[in-house]
């Protein structure tokens, strides 16, 4: 009887031997482990920390991810981050709280792509002997919120006036840039240059670790009177998507600007009147336009088809199941639906079948320019492909 107990313990270590050895199949495995259990199994032996945290691994995993994505709440904004996961039911399967941030000014999320969370604030400056916000300026952070890890990046140029910011990702996994738009306070003939023409570009790319100014630029993207630090982006197939706000009203859109990853600028026109509750999104892979009109208690949905030339299209006018007494704060599309906040609901909408679901999010009591974007866990990087010396774990010395 011994015997033959000894022979099964010797066998079956022996299969699991050789099961992880055949790295290909023991990553498979883990790639569907959740990335905070991903984190705990890389102190199983130094060959499972070595695969956990090799590129190939990483990107095996977030393909897989990327089949299970969910909306990322981030719905006060503050000086801690408290961030909410809801899934496809609309429940919340867990709230992340992004620790160390109690030396900061507000904080808010302007895009989420692959795991990675663009956050940004007002630095602090000394005026008058006092300590107060700089609102010229915005401090830039890559974040990764399960990992807990965050990068800083470099202060862009001085600016005479808030900066826009916009980040585009690719062309391989773990690589952006980031566009930032600011009026020059010094350039040459600057005394002679209206505010308008000192208005420039700069990138910085997570492949060179700095930024480089592009120059001049025609348009600046406008500011979103409901996200007062950020500017509504969207960035979809290489290409990043702003407002420019129209002649008449700073606060309704005009036109759109479009940037590229090669640091290429064109204008788009929008399909028709727009109004101030209006959204850029990505919906099924296409620049979507999502313009509520409160009075009428409508909301219009445009996909811009561009196979050819850019020409829009009107997905559907619905009714919206809430009055116009109600604000729209945010809107954002996953997949083939569109998440939207008000002043006192969450929504999912389906627009191909006109179906509004009304989410029981009850837990989230208090909103304060409230955002959402689609987001699926990662192990990615913040620093992208470089040394990995440049990213930092988000401690209260270094954030």
């Amino acid at each position: 009887m011994d015997e033959t107990t000894d022979e099964c313990v010797y066998q079956t270590t022996d299969k699991w031997y050789d099961i992880e050895h055949v790295e290909n199949v023991l990553a498979n495995i883990l790639s569907r482990v959740p990335v905070k259990s991903l984190l705990v199994c890389k102190s199983v032996c130094k060959r499972w920390r070595r695969l956990i945290s090799s590129q190939a691994f990483i990107d095996v995993q977030l393909l897989w991810s990327q089949k299970n994505s969910v909306y990322i709440v981030y719905p006060y904004m503050d000086m801690m981050m408290k961030l909410y996961l809801v899934n496809n039911s609309g429940e919340i399967t867990k709230s992340i709280n992004f620790p160390y941030c109690d030396n900061l000014s507000l904080l808010t999320v302007v895009c989420s792509f692959d795991g990675l969370l663009c956050c940004i604030n007002y630095p602090w400056k000394v005026d008058s002997g006092m300590v107060v916000e700089d609102v010229t300026d915005v401090e830039i952070r890559i974040c990764n919120p399960v990992t807990k890890k965050a990068l800083l990046l470099p202060r862009g140029s001085p600016s005479k006036e808030k900066p826009s910011i916009g980040v585009a990702f690719g062309p391989k996994i773990n690589e952006y840039k980031i566009f930032r738009f600011f009026n020059a306070k010094r350039i040459s003939l600057a005394k002679h240059q209206s505010r308008v023409n000192r208005r420039q570009c700069e990138v910085y790319s997570s492949s060179t670790g700095s930024w480089s100014v592009i120059g001049r630029v025609p348009y600046y993207p406008m500011h979103s009177s409901h996200s007062p630090l950020g500017s509504n982006h969207v960035f979809i197939n290489g290409k990043i998507y702003w407002f420019i706000a129209s002649n008449e009203d700073p606060l309704i859109p005009g036109s759109i600007l479009m940037a590229d990853i090669e640091e290429t600028f064109e204008t788009i026109n929008l399909p028709k009147e727009v109004t101030e509750h209006s959204y850029l999104v990505n919906l099924e892979g296409h620049l979507s336009l999502v313009a509520v009109y409160d009075e009428d208690e409508i909301v219009n949905i445009w996909i811009l088809k561009d196979k050819n030339e850019p020409k829009w299209e009107l997905k559907c006018s619905d009714h919206i199941p809430f009055s116009n007494d109600e604000c729209v704060e945010f809107a954002v599309a996953r997949e083939n639906e569109i998440f939207f906040i008000t002043s006192n609901h969450h929504y999912i909408y389906d627009p191909e079948h006109g179906f509004w679901q009304e989410l029981d999010l009850s837990s989230i009591s208090e909103k304060k320019f409230p955002v959402a974007f689609a987001y699926t866990e990662s192990l990615l990087s913040c620093g992208g492909r470089m040394d990995p010396r440049m990213e930092y774990i988000s401690d209260k010395r270094s954030i």
